[in-house]
Order: structure tokens, then sequence, then C-alpha cells
């Protein structure tokens, strides 16, 4: 059974564990391990998590019979109005194929229905394997960008959306 639950200030480090445990099989193919340990620090530091939260990202936690096994991240009106930001989705390899990626997917169109928003934006590594599903199921890809992150550190992006229709 899937559940997805919405994470408060006090829950950030079920998000900051299940990242140290997602992030290094996600990306040792695509990162450098020292990359991958400065990037989980700079964005799970858990007073990060917690300010991100205060000023208006939406954290969820995914359950896979009881086990909390992903999260997600969005923010509503971002980069601009009638948008909605992801800007984490991660599953333990070991629960992908599931299901459980569909489902948070889902849940977040359901929260852009509610607020009346368009489209969903993402980020991803123009490396990672996340891009074919994020592309199986509606998504296109809009753009690129290399953002510098410090420490001679580039996150090479795809942009990608899913535009939304209305029932």
């Amino acid at each position: 059974m899937i559940e997805i639950k919405q994470v408060g200030i006090d829950d950030v480090s079920i998000v900051n564990n299940l990242a140290y445990q997602i992030w290094p099989n996600t990306f040792n193919e695509i990162l450098t391990s020292n990359q991958i340990n400065y990037m989980l620090d700079w964005m799970y530091d858990v007073n990060k998590l917690k300010e991100e939260i205060q000023t208006g990202y939406l954290y969820y936690i995914v359950k896979y019979n009881s086990v909390s096994v992903g999260f997600m991240s969005l923010e509503a009106n971002f980069p601009d109005s009638g948008f909605l930001r992801m800007h984490k989705i991660y599953l333990i390899k070991e629960f992908q194929g599931k299901g459980i990626g569909r489902a948070l997917i889902n849940h977040a169109i359901d929260i852009c229905f509610d607020l009346d928003l368009i489209s969903i934006h993402l980020n991803v590594n123009r490396f990672n394997k996340a891009v074919e599903f994020y592309k199986h199921i509606g998504f296109n890809i809009i753009g690129q960008e290399d953002i510098d992150i410090g420490k001679g550190y580039l996150m090479e992006d795809y942009i990608m959306e899913l535009k939304l229709k209305k029932s």
C-alpha cells in the first residue's frame, strides 16, 4: 500500500535520512562521491530543510507497506505564477518500478488542480535515467541549463514540463 504524507518541521530528519540513503545509489554513475557529499550537505542539512518548509516548500514522504521509501518537494507559483516546481522527487532504488513514483506525480498533479496551476516544472540531471521516466509519463524537455553550485561543481540539467489539462 502506498501512503503519501506531508512533512512538517519535526519530520525533516526523515527526509535527511532518506536523501543520504538514496543519493549515492542514484548518482554514483553520474557524479563523483565528493560532489554527491557536497550536494547532500548543501541541500539536505536539517536546518536548510526546516527553512524551506517555513518559506512555503511542501515536503512529502512516501511510504510503501508502512516503510518510508522516498520523498518529494514542491513549491507553488515557481518559477512563475501558475506553475508548480517539483524541486525533489526520489525513491529508494529497490522500490522503483512499483508505481510509487507515479503516485507521487499524481499527488503533485492533484495539488496543481487544487491550486489552479497549469503545469509542473522540474530540473533533472541530463544523464539521470529518470529522464526517460519523466518522458514516459508526459513531461517534455523545454530547455537545459548548467548551474554553478560552487566548489567547481555544476548541475547539468534538463528543464522539463508537464502541461496539465483541466477536466
